[in-house]
């Protein structure tokens, strides 16, 4: 029985992923056209694999999926790449970072082509003071003006009067949520993001109901005096950050109305959460928002840096070669609070990480959807952007989760989450040529994404020479803005 269940899922994978003509083909193909040969086809819905197809890419579409011999008269042989024994992937995505600063625009353009070298071909910026910058860096993209992943944006974030952060659209009131929520229809935003550092719970919770009331996604953090579920009735997409996930191993609801009716202060509700921890709690909390449809972006990788830099203060890391003087200057902020750690402090700060970190198989098993994020800007301290993914993607494998459910995480779940599965995140006839060819199977090991053969952007291939090249300008680049500001 198993074997023919196997059997008919191995013909419906071939019959979705392949198109195989009976007559010869008459296809009218571009001088740019490239025909990916005899490489193992990775099928990120069920982790299926299809070999000895050729994957025909024109005008940045999959135009074709079909035998290998099929196709090959197609194309001549200089636009043909000879794929043998490698593995196709979708563009990975990274589902949280952040293009900040306004005396850093020359900085973080100089890194758009790594994320591309990196196989990341696209991204969600979860807002900044680069707001309007980066709505233009995203037109531009989509007009090929230059080398970047695609862009999705929350714009500007919304955020209470006086913020610690810089650039977010301030409310006090309904009628200044109104009206930022028109600037960003206005700005055609992909997403709204909210977050908790001056904002009230109860403008925290209209902001969110009112976004979604208009139709747009919605992110956030959560704030003390409302809880997760309160959120997610209320309309929430997702919650950015596990860390917030500690609280529903308790009851938060119960928390979060003492903390609203002022009867806990913020600290004693944090102590609590700390303290007070039961798994089993947690999971069925999990249960019931996975149920609501709320995913989360996990951000494993930001916590861990700060968390275990007393044992690599990442002075030797290659990545800085990339990243100019004037970006890792807006490191020291958070280093510096770290200066009078005792060794307690720092025990507690692995635990906590651990604790978050173990919590991935649960909200998978729950049906919740993970979204890969690494949190990458300027301000968070060596989460460098484009490998900071790859790294979330191992922390994923070692809280647990299995290779492919990482790999989903950074392809299919967030195409999904974005509305574009029809068009993006997986390897199918009619989506947008982005794939990344890997000489080994992450499948096995979720590190081989970054054992990378060739990336195809928007159509475009880039072999190894090319992707090196790319990574070579960088550096020059980098060196460049540090020497013009000396």
């Amino acid at each position: 029985m198993k074997y023919i269940i196997n059997s008919f899922l191995a013909i419906l994978f071939i019959g979705l992923f392949s198109c195989e003509p009976s007559k010869p083909l008459d296809i009218k193909l571009s001088p740019q056209a490239k025909l990916i040969r005899q490489a193992k086809i990775i099928n990120v819905q069920d982790g299926s694999i299809l070999e000895g197809k050729a994957i025909l890419i024109d005008s940045a579409k999959i135009k074709l999926i079909a035998d290998d011999q099929e196709l090959t008269e197609l194309l001549p042989l200089e636009n043909q790449v000879d794929a043998s024994g490698k593995y196709i992937i979708p563009g990975l995505w990274d589902m949280h970072v952040h293009f900040e600063g306004q005396d850093l625009i020359e900085d973080n353009m100089a890194l758009f082509p790594v994320f591309i070298a990196y196989g990341i071909t696209t991204v969600r910026d979860m807002a900044s003071d680069l707001g309007e910058q980066v709505l233009q860096w995203r037109e531009d993209i989509e007009q090929n003006k230059f080398l970047a992943p695609q862009i999705f944006t929350a714009g500007r974030k919304l955020e209470g009067i006086d913020s610690f952060w810089k650039g977010d659209l301030e409310i006090a009131n309904e009628e200044e949520l109104k009206q930022m929520l028109d600037n960003l229809e206005n700005y055609q935003v992909d997403l709204v993001k909210v977050t908790e550092n001056a904002l009230s719970g109860d403008l925290f919770l209209k902001s969110v109901q009112q976004a979604h009331d208009r139709g747009f996604l919605v992110s956030a953090h959560v704030p003390l005096d409302l809880s997760v579920e309160q959120l997610a009735n209320a309309g929430l997409s997702s919650v950015e950050h596990a860390s917030y996930f500690l609280r529903l191993g308790t009851d938060e609801n119960k928390i979060a109305q003492k903390v609203a009716d002022g009867t806990l202060t913020k600290g004693e509700a944090n102590n609590y959460y700390a303290e007070h921890f039961d798994q089993d709690s947690a999971f069925m909390n999990y249960q019931k928002l996975g149920k609501l449809g709320l995913a989360i972006t996990p951000t494993l990788i930001s916590g861990k840096q700060l968390a275990y830099y007393d044992q690599d203060n990442h002075s030797n890391d290659e990545f800085l070669s990339y990243l100019t003087e004037r970006f890792t200057s807006n490191y020291q902020w958070r280093i510096d609070r770290l200066k009078d750690y005792t060794p307690k402090q720092w025990e507690a700060s692995k635990v906590r990480y651990q604790l978050i970190a173990k919590q991935l198989p649960y909200i998978q098993k729950a049906g919740m959807t993970i979204l890969a994020g690494s949190d990458a800007a300027a301000l968070n301290t060596f989460v460098y952007p484009a490998y900071a993914l790859h790294q979330e993607l191992m922390l994923f494998e070692e809280a647990g989760l299995s290779p492919l459910q990482a790999l989903q995480a950074a392809t299919i779940n967030a195409a999904e989450f974005m509305g574009k599965s029809s068009s993006m995140g997986s390897v199918e006839k009619g989506k947008q040529a982005d794939l990344v060819i890997l000489n080994s199977n992450p499948l096995e090991s979720i590190s081989a994404t970054q054992d990378i053969f060739a990336v195809i952007n928007n159509g475009q291939y880039y072999d190894r020479m090319s992707l090196d090249t790319i990574l070579e300008q960088a550096q020059k680049r980098k060196k460049e803005l540090d020497q013009e500001r000396k």
